[in-house]
Formats: C-alpha cells, sequence, structure tokens
C-alpha cells in the first residue's frame, strides 16, 4: 500500500503519544521516521515503530528522556542519551554542537548512550542547513552482532554508519554521504522480508556461515550475518566506527564483555566544521560546483541512469514519495497496527487515521 505522508504523521504520532511520549517529542520522532522514508531509507523509517513499542514495554527505551551535557569543555561537548529516543537525543546533541560551532569555528561532539537515533543523515542535513559540514561515526550495543568481519563466518559488530554531509554550490544541492558499513543495512533485509522477496547475491551469511539470499536469516536462529562494504575496507571502516563512536563516546563497543539486554543503543562522534573559518564561501560554493559538474559529466554506462551525487537518491526518493504516497509492505503496516495496540491505541483508530 501506498500511504500519504500526513495520514503516516497522524498514525505514527498517536502511537508514540499512546507510548508515553509527551507531544513535543513525539512529533519529533515521527518527522525523523517519516522523513526517512520520504528519502527512501525505509530501513530507517516507520518500520521501526513495532521494535521501538517492544523495547518501551521493556523498559530498555526511555521516554521524555532529553540530552543530558556531561562535558563541556569549549570545542568540545559530550552529551549522555540516558536512552532516551535516539531521534530526540541526538537531535538536541546536534544543535548544541551547531549552536556552537558558530562560535568556535570547529566542534567534536559525543554521545553515548542513545536508543536508535536512527538515519544519521539527518543530523548531517541539520549540518548543512546551517552551513556547515560534519562527520559522524557511529556504533551499535546491547544488540546482538550483524555483520561479519572480512574474512569471517559469524557476525561479531554492527552495521556502523558512517556520513559527511556538504552544503551545496550556487548551482548544486548539498552532499550527502550516509550509509551503513555493511553491504546492506539490516533493515533492509527486514524491508526485503516483509515483502517476501530475496536479497541480491553477496549480501548475506546463513547461520552456518555460508552465502544465502533468504533475508530471514538475520531474524530468525541460527541467525545469519551481514557482509561488510567493499570486504576489507568497509570492514576496516567499521572498526573505526566502532572505535571512535564506542571508545571515545564512553558508551562502549559491542566486545562480548558488555551485558546486551536486545535493545539498541548507538553512540556517536561528531565533527561539526564552519567552512568558513578555512575558506571564502563563495569561493567554496564555486569549486564545489565546478568539482560535481565534473563527475556528473561523466558519459554513463547505462544512458538511463546518469552519473549522480551523494545525496540526489534521496532527493529523487522524497519527490515521488511526497506525490505518491510512502509505500508500505502489507506485513510492515500489520506490525505498526500491532505495536499501536500494545500501548492501547486501537487498529481501527490507525486505519480512520491513514485513511483520512
Amino acid at each position: 500500500m501506498n500511504i500519504a505522508e500526513p495520514q503516516l504523521r497522524k498514525v505514527v504520532r498517536a502511537i508514540l503519544g499512546a507510548g508515553g511520549s509527551d507531544e513535543h517529542e513525539a512529533e519529533l520522532v515521527t518527522d525523523h521516521l517519516v522523513r526517512a522514508n520520504l528519502a527512501g531509507h525505509d530501513s530507517h523509517g516507520v518500520g521501526m515503530i513495532p521494535t521501538y513499542v517492544k523495547h518501551l514495554e521493556a523498559g530498555l527505551l526511555k521516554p521524555n528522556t532529553a540530552a543530558e551535557k556531561v562535558k563541556d569543555e569549549g570545542t568540545i561537548l559530550a552529551f549522555d542519551g540516558h536512552r532516551g529516543y535516539g531521534q530526540r537525543v541526538a537531535l538536541e546533541a546536534m544543535d548544541a554542537a551547531i549552536k556552537r560551532c558558530k562560535e568556535t569555528g570547529l566542534v567534536l561532539m559525543s554521545l553515548r548512550n542513545a536508543h536508535h537515533i536512527g538515519r544519521i543523515g539527518t543530523y548531517g542535513e541539520r549540518a548543512i542547513d546551517a552551513g556547515l559540514v560534519s562527520l559522524h561515526f557511529v556504533n551499535v550495543t546491547d544488540h546482538r552482532p550483524l555483520v561479519a568481519p572480512f574474512g569471517g563466518t559469524d557476525a561479531r559488530f554492527g552495521t556502523n554508519p558512517i556520513c559527511i554531509a556538504m552544503p551545496g554550490g550556487d548551482e548544486t544541492e548539498p552532499l550527502l554521504l550516509d550509509m551503513a558499513t555493511s553491504k546492506i543495512a539490516l533493515g533492509k533485509t527486514r524491508v526485503a522480508m516483509n515483502q517476501g522477496v530475496e536479497v541480491d547475491d553477496g549480501r548475506l551469511l546463513d547461520g552456518q556461515g555460508e552465502p544465502t539470499n533468504d533475508p530471514n536469516v538475520m531474524f530468525s536462529e541460527p541467525y545469519g550475518a551481514l557482509l561488510p562494504l567493499g570486504d576489507h575496507k568497509g570492514y576496516g571502516l567499521a572498526m573505526f566506527c566502532e572505535l571512535l563512536g564506542g571508545v571515545l563516546s564512553g558508551g562502549g563497543t559491542i566486545q562480548p564483555g558488555h551485558e546486551r539486554l536486545g535493545s539498541i543503543v548507538n553512540n556517536m562522534l561528531t565533527f561539526v566544521i564552519d567552512p568558513a573559518k578555512l575558506v571564502d564561501i563563495p569561493w567554496m560554493r564555486a569549486e564545489i560546483d565546478a568539482t560535481v559538474r565534473y563527475f556528473k559529466a561523466s558519459p554513463p554506462a547505462h544512458a538511463d541512469n546518469p552519473v549522480l551525487s551523494p545525496g540526489d537518491p534521496e532527493r529523487r526518493a522524497k519527490e515521488v514519495r511526497q506525490r505518491e504516497g510512502i509505500p508500505l509492505a502489507d506485513r510492515a503496516w500489520e506490525g505498526i497496527l500491532a505495536a499501536g495496540e500494545e500501548v492501547g491505541f486501537s487498529r481501527e483508530e490507525a486505519e480512520a487515521l491513514r485513511k483520512g
């Protein structure tokens, strides 16, 4: 089914409110999730609602929890999310870093113990809107491992995303690289499972360490594993996301000496840079235009698939989905309805909101 953005927002906001979030938090988390769907990142969109409700009921997600600033030393800011909604605490930490960066030109910000912070590109977009550059390194703890190291046959770490964001030029859109360091995100296997389709070759190992196309191996024992992006290169990036995000934030890593309660906890290390402190902005914008124009002028390997910039696929997806609605598999919608019932929001109420 395709659900219009406004109707989907109403359903998600209502479920989050029934789950204990105040109006401000419910709106903030809803906006993040729906924007992820609009950008084509369904793996980090409203399909996460059943997981969030499960963690709420287990006491592993704490609604109405703000980010606590635990260190403030000029260009260094550190925050603790205390298992609050990641979309809220990460945005609060990011906004504080942006504000400080406007004063200092450079900020190193860390966030620990946040529940799932969602699509990391959202925080890069926040920096772009402020005219800043940002780099983000994230690890995942409190969850079983999902990704096999290069050369290994079982999972040892999470999908550990990395994000780099930069404003565009006068003629070009902003540049946003937001990717898991695995070949695909776990959420994309969930989307494939809900749609009843296989994933492409070379993405998954089954529970015996053998290649498979079946996304179900990620959700039933013996669990399978995702494979790292770019083989040894993606594995190297993932390891540094684990160490930079987990160690320098103080939140810890996925190593088995730490208890795993079955939640999703993210730690993030973020650099925020004001380019105006380094270069002339009109020159920067012109140089970005020239560089992007040069790259995208490469003759396409396939006539109907021109060269794109990082961020172009998300912009294209948003344009289509705002016009045609956000696609949700029946299984995903059923999961959202069931999650709503768990917190006292009936499927009849949800369907009424969906239909407008």
